[in-house]
């Protein structure tokens, strides 16, 4: 697959030229290194992936910094996480000097410790997710954003056969102490059916026969590898009694509907899953256009105790509040706005409603849906995120 410029490209940039350095994060195989060799081509490249090259710098930090002029490139910092203290020292020496030392990491959680730890203030922290919608044609619902999978459809199900066994003996491994990685596949399967649910940890530990702080303790590693969303209740109070637990999605939908075992279009529009991969979709697409403008990841769902839900609330870029309805049907009606009309009248502060459907090639365009409610389809609603 050709490069394809990235909707984040402008952001690194810019933290390049107000930072001595650059920290790339996300999930595995999301691009970061081949974004940040194209934005830099200057930068000397440093794989720290391997063991020879693990080896030096674990031996000789100093001499191996002393051998490499800036503009560096270290991937996969979280392997050798020590040399973020000697990187420290050497912009420290030339505080004023931009954008030469440069990182990716896969493993978010131990990485931002080193990071917060040794180049507080000194370094800019920015996470690539897979290609969305915005920056390339060929990513679906069914084949989520991962390079590999858009530039090889066919083989979708051997690479995310393979990117799973990667990160079981990978990043699981290096993370936590997984016994039982059978066991820890089946949960991957079990979660994948809990997908677009409130979060009941009980009700994921029970049919494993595992312990809930074990559930809870996986969970925290897919989300710290950027594998899985979780959507926290939204905090204000409208004067009512809110649900307190977050939903939880996976964050590509090609994966999602592998581990699903949805293998093309056709299964997966007899799903009973297709609405929450919808909505799993349109949630990772909030959260891409957030990351990518260097905005704080700020995304909610409402659901009081009477019953009323709404997919999500976010900020948009004029201050106001953005509330969502996602609807998998190709076909709209005014009843769909049904929620958004409900909150809305609880709501004061100023807000845009909005149901998003999905795109069809013969549906007429629908933008007045009820009073105040807007209805877009998933094409126009990508579009608008990028416009804020």
């Amino acid at each position: 697959m050709r490069f394809v410029a990235r909707s984040i490209a402008a952001t690194v940039l810019e933290a390049a030229r107000h930072f001595p350095a650059v920290v790339l994060t996300g999930p595995r195989r999301a691009g970061k290194t081949t974004l940040l060799r194209r934005l830099f081509p200057r930068a000397r490249y440093v794989l720290l992936e391997d063991p020879d090259m693990q080896a030096r710098a674990r031996a000789d930090p100093r001499g191996l910094l002393e051998q490499l002029p800036a503009p560096v490139l270290f991937d996969e910092i979280q392997n050798v996480p020590e040399m973020l203290a000697y990187v420290r020292t050497r912009i420290d020496e030339r505080p004023r000097r931009m954008g030469q030392w440069l990182f990716t990491g896969s493993l978010e959680a131990p990485l931002m410790q080193g990071v917060s730890e040794s180049m507080a203030g000194r370094a800019a922290i920015l996470q690539l997710l897979p290609f969305g919608r915005a920056e390339s044609y060929r990513v679906s619902l069914l084949l989520g954003g991962f390079s590999e999978v858009l530039a090889r459809p066919a083989g979708r199900q051997l690479w995310f056969s393979s990117y799973l066994q990667t990160y079981l003996e990978r990043d699981v491994r290096s993370v936590t102490n997984v016994r039982d990685l059978t066991m820890f596949r089946r949960f991957l399967a079990l979660l994948a059916s809990r997908h677009g649910q409130v979060l009941n940890k009980t009700d994921l530990a029970a049919p494993l026969g595992v312990s809930i702080p074990t559930v809870g303790d996986w969970m925290h590693l897919l989300e710290i590898t950027g594998q899985i969303i979780l959507v926290p209740p939204y905090f204000e109070n409208f004067g009512k009694r809110l649900i307190k637990s977050p939903k939880v999605y996976w964050g590509d939908s090609g994966l999602a509907c592998h581990l699903l075992g949805i293998r093309s279009a056709a299964e997966l529009e007899r799903s009973p899953f297709l609405g929450a991969l919808f909505e799993g979709f349109l949630a990772a697409e909030i959260l891409k256009s957030q990351v990518n403008s260097g905005q704080r990841r700020e995304l909610y769902y409402f659901r009081d105790q009477q019953g009323l839900e709404v997919d999500f609330l976010f900020p948009d870029r004029l201050g106001g509040l953005w509330t969502v309805e996602c609807k998998a049907s190709k076909t709209v009606h005014p009843a769909m706005a049904g929620p958004l009309t409900s909150l809305r009248r609880s709501m004061k502060a100023p807000a845009r409603f909005t149901v998003v459907r999905r795109a069809s090639a013969t549906a007429p365009s629908t933008h007045a849906l009820a009073p105040g409610v807007d209805a877009v389809d998933e094409e126009e609603f990508v579009k608008a995120l990028a416009r804020g």
